[in-house]
């Protein structure tokens, strides 16, 4: 018998799986026709830049580009979605606008692309959430996704011409916030053991007939 939890990770795992086969075929789109969609990129403090700020994750550079982005946008959007339903409700778009903004605002004078900025946003939420919140399940998963990503961390220094490690660096900031400020808006998952039930029964069953006695 399926488990309710079940069908909800297929369907974010299917719904992620679509966004990511949009940008796969955009690029393929941009390709084929030469068409030069870096210029949807982000271009700083330039007011023909500004509409790239909801564009630019959605091109890339290269295939190869692409390829790398894939499988960490792919598992940390369903992760983020799956484990903090009601928090990435509101991080997602968060990280998405305040990641491109700050590019806009502070970056190097040229078109900034890839969904690089998302994917640090993710990684960085997803990490923050779980030692912030100090239950098991969380820190376990962040613990999980540093020991995937925490390379990610590299990525927001100026160490490779080329790359925009203002994306990076503006996404990680981006998720640490959104993990701070929606820090309460999912329950804590606590485990609950079978001995824990058993205490519980008992304590019910002595106030149940601690009552039953005292009436008259």
């Amino acid at each position: 018998m399926n488990h309710p939890r079940d069908g909800r990770l297929k369907q974010i795992a299917l719904g992620v799986g679509l966004v990511i086969a949009l940008l796969w075929c955009l690029h393929a789109v941009h390709t084929f026709f030469d068409w030069p969609a870096q210029r949807l990129g982000v271009l700083p403090r330039e007011i023909t830049g500004l509409p790239g700020i909801l564009t630019a994750p959605w091109i890339h550079g290269s295939w190869s580009h692409l390829a790398v982005n894939t499988p960490a946008l792919f598992l940390l959007l369903v992760v983020s979605l799956y484990r903090y339903p009601r928090a990435s409700r509101l991080a997602l778009p968060a990280i998405y606008l305040l990641s491109g903004l700050g590019v806009w605002l502070f970056g190097r004078d040229s078109f900034h692309i890839g969904a690089s900025g998302l994917t640090h946003g993710l990684m960085f939420f997803i990490f923050a959430s779980g030692v912030i919140r100090r239950d098991r399940s969380a820190m376990a998963l962040s613990m999980l996704v540093f020991f995937l990503y925490g390379g990610m961390i590299w990525g927001v220094f100026p160490l490779a011409p080329g790359i925009s490690f203002e994306y990076h660096l503006f996404g990680a900031l981006s998720g640490l916030l959104a993990a701070f400020a929606l820090r309460r808006r999912d329950p804590v998952e606590r485990r609950r053991y079978s001995w824990e039930l058993e205490e519980e029964d008992e304590v019910q069953e002595k106030s149940g007939s601690g009552e039953d006695e005292r009436r008259p």
